[in-house]
């Protein structure tokens, strides 16, 4: 595991880079419509159109909406085997037509109090349902040994409940914010990346271009992986996706060890970019050969390790 482990070399990847057609689908002409049917008539549909676009949609009421509102309660609704040690879990809401609240990028606080216990147990989580989706959210959870929360939560059947607040302010996301952000992962740290991932790609008036480093123990343990690659074959342009093993496969083409200088050094712009930033999220392992740790969740700490080697300065580093 990351934090057990020293990072060692990673070998050159063997990724290949897609090529992208820009050009846009050829627009119809309007003649023949002109030609087939009366003016009043396209005019009545015209107006009916653009009447219907310009409706604004009806906004949702949100679950969470932060400030004093406390504890929500939500009841699992659905368990999703991914691999041997993580689950999908999803708690549904009281208001099916309620959307989560949440914004880019921010996470939820869940609680529960072991039997026995004098004092809760709470833990942040990112949810990677989207943000619009009504109903629902999932959150994608890997049991560690020993670790109360992650234990309970896979421990959890259908119909129990979970206690969650929030949404937990994480780095505030604005559309072309930054013409380039590479994400460092590993583990379930691609739970915040994921949630940035999808939001930029969604909108169609970002066009900010993503470079995903992964790192994972074995291939089983990529989380997302296809979520990921749907993007990264829609966007090959924008979004380019290395992931590092450090128990590969017999054939594996990626990168195999440890997430390091080298490989950083290969596929991430230079530190010298102005409009590039960097975000790191995974175990502590991660952070302190990556960037250094936060001190705490409203303080990053100073920035080391091999982004600091490398040339990038505080600044550019976001730690989730």
């Amino acid at each position: 595991m990351f934090a057990r482990q020293a990072f060692r070399c990673a070998q050159p990847l063997k990724q290949s880079f897609r090529k992208y057609s820009s050009e846009a689908p050829k627009t119809k002409s309007l003649g023949p419509i002109y030609a087939t049917v009366g003016l009043t008539g396209l005019g009545v549909g015209l107006y009916r159109y653009y009447s219907s676009a310009a409706e604004a949609p009806t906004e949702r009421p949100k679950v969470f909406i932060g400030g004093d509102q406390g504890w929500v309660d939500l009841k699992l609704s659905e368990i999703e085997v991914l691999n041997h040690n993580t689950k999908r879990l999803r708690f549904e809401f009281e208001d099916k037509e309620a959307v989560s609240g949440l914004h880019i990028a921010s996470a939820l606080l869940t609680r529960f109090k072991p039997a026995g216990a004098e004092k809760n147990v709470l833990r942040p989580y990112t949810p990677t349902s989207d943000e619009d989706q009504p109903g629902y959210l999932d959150l994608i959870v890997k049991v560690y040994p020993n670790g109360p929360m992650s234990e309970h939560l896979h421990n959890m059947t259908v119909d129990q409940r979970l206690s969650f607040k929030g949404p937990l302010p994480k780095y505030t996301w604005e559309a072309n914010k930054h013409d380039h952000i590479s994400l460092i992962a590993g583990g379930t740290g691609i739970t915040p990346m994921y949630q940035l991932i999808r939001q930029i790609f969604k909108n169609p008036e970002d066009k900010t271009k993503v470079t995903l480093v992964f790192g994972n123990v074995s291939e089983d343990d990529i989380l997302l992986k296809k979520e990921l690659q749907d993007l990264e074959n829609t966007y090959p342009q924008r979004f380019k996706a290395f992931y590092v093993l450090d128990k590969p496969p017999k054939g594996w083409t990626g990168g195999k060890g440890f997430i390091t200088k080298e490989l950083l050094k290969t596929v991430l712009p230079e530190p010298k970019e102005e409009s590039h930033k960097v975000f790191v999220c995974g175990p502590p392992g991660l952070y302190n050969a990556i960037s250094g740790n936060k001190v705490s969740p409203k303080d990053q700490g100073e920035l080391s390790g091999i982004l600091k080697e490398l040339g990038y300065h505080k600044d550019q580093v976001y730690k989730f």
